[in-house]
């Protein structure tokens, strides 16, 4: 368990697995290589909330293309740790995408599934383009097979909390992202 911080004081927070630096480099290269692919457009980042949060303020300040916000809240988990595979859309976006050179930034890619309801739903508003954008992906979990443009981290099949995930709105405030130990699953 990571040692000597004050986020660190509760016993349920394990193994770092992406630490601030890493992420920040990281997000430093995504921003460029975005911004090579998009020069002389203007993009338009859609970000997952609340887990996105996080990484989508660091992505926008790492691009060098003119660039816009907006937000999508939707909910798959609940309280569990594992995707239910229903996705329901809590906040859509506040204007249209049509036409626009649309990114979804997402914090993680687990199963696949809410990612794939995202795409379909945004593919039918008539975007110029869409890509995806994962700070986090699962390769061991995906239950569906999705091009995800821009990766940040691949990860072990682990829950993980920290630099926006949480669990039960805990641990979003994390500066890295780390394992979250099995006791706290059964709370």
């Amino acid at each position: 368990m990571p040692t000597g911080s004050a986020h660190n004081a509760d016993a349920t927070v394990g193994a770092v697995l992406v630490d601030g630096p890493a992420l920040s480099r990281r997000v430093s290269e995504l921003g460029l290589e975005i911004s090579r692919d998009y020069e002389g457009r203007e993009l338009l980042l859609v970000g997952v909330l609340k887990g996105a949060v996080f990484f989508i303020s660091d992505l926008m300040r790492a691009l060098h293309v003119p660039c816009e916000v907006d937000f999508m809240a939707v909910a798959s988990y609940g309280d569990a740790t594992s995707s239910s595979g229903v996705v329901r859309i809590l906040k859509d976006l506040d204007r249209p995408i049509e036409g626009r050179d649309v990114l979804l930034v997402e914090d993680i890619v687990d199963s696949g599934l809410t990612l794939s309801y995202l795409l379909r739903t945004l593919r039918a508003r008539a975007p110029a383009s869409l890509e995806v954008c994962a700070l986090l992906t699962k390769p061991g979990r995906r239950k569906i097979d999705l091009p995800i443009r821009y990766v940040g981290f691949e990860i072990p099949d682990r829950f993980v909390v920290g630099y926006g995930l949480d669990y039960r709105e805990r641990y979003r405030n994390l500066p890295y992202v780390a394992a979250l130990e099995r006791s706290t699953r059964a709370l």
